[in-house]
């Protein structure tokens, strides 16, 4: 028997108008491979660089829960926060007042009457208008007029602060002026 190969018969037309067409259709086929690979590609790229977003956004997210974490401990600490500024400024009024208790005012005395040291007309003019005695003799921190000078109202008096250095020495000008009531300070009351 003689092999197929070695056999020299022309070539059927319809085998080679298939082998023809089966070759077209691998080329076609070969050309869509070919497309599809280039298009394989750009997705892939696309999907590396969606990929790359997609982590981005997940650290931004993970990022955005730990502030919302740390907001949230914060939201949960105010009522602490709020009651420990409750107290110091509970606190802060307290020490002001306090160290505002041995403040006492002094309103309508002239402009000048004073003369050049305060403290020392203040030492004298006290005893003389509460009647009191002080032992031992009054002292101050400091004496000073409230506000500036108004010279459109000369004849308006500015009021003065004293604070003393005794807190019961304040305590019994307040009560003597309670007590005796208004008094005339060079054609002024007050």
């Amino acid at each position: 028997m003689a092999s197929p190969c070695s056999a020299s018969s022309p070539a059927d037309p319809p085998a080679l108008e298939a082998a023809d067409r089966i070759l077209l259709e691998i080329a076609t086929v070969q050309h869509c491979l070919e497309a599809m690979d280039s298009k394989i590609s750009v997705l892939t790229v696309a999907s590396s660089s969606i990929r790359a977003d997609i982590a981005g956004f997940w650290e931004r997210v993970h990022d955005l829960d730990q502030r919302l974490t740390n907001m949230e401990g914060q939201v949960a600490a105010l009522p602490k926060h709020e009651a420990e500024l409750w107290f110091l400024r509970t606190k802060e009024i307290d020490l002001e007042d306090r160290s505002r208790r041995d403040n006492v005012c002094f309103f309508g005395i002239p402009e000048h009457k004073e003369g050049s040291d305060i403290k020392t007309f203040l030492k004298s003019l006290l005893p003389e208008l509460t009647g009191l005695e002080f032992s031992p003799p009054l002292e101050f921190q400091r004496v000073h007029r409230i506000g500036p000078l108004h010279k459109a109202t000369p004849d308006k008096t500015r009021p003065n602060i004293a604070c003393f250095l005794r807190h019961e020495q304040a305590r019994q000008i307040i009560s003597a002026a309670k007590s005796k009531g208004p008094y005339s300070l060079g054609g002024t009351r007050d």
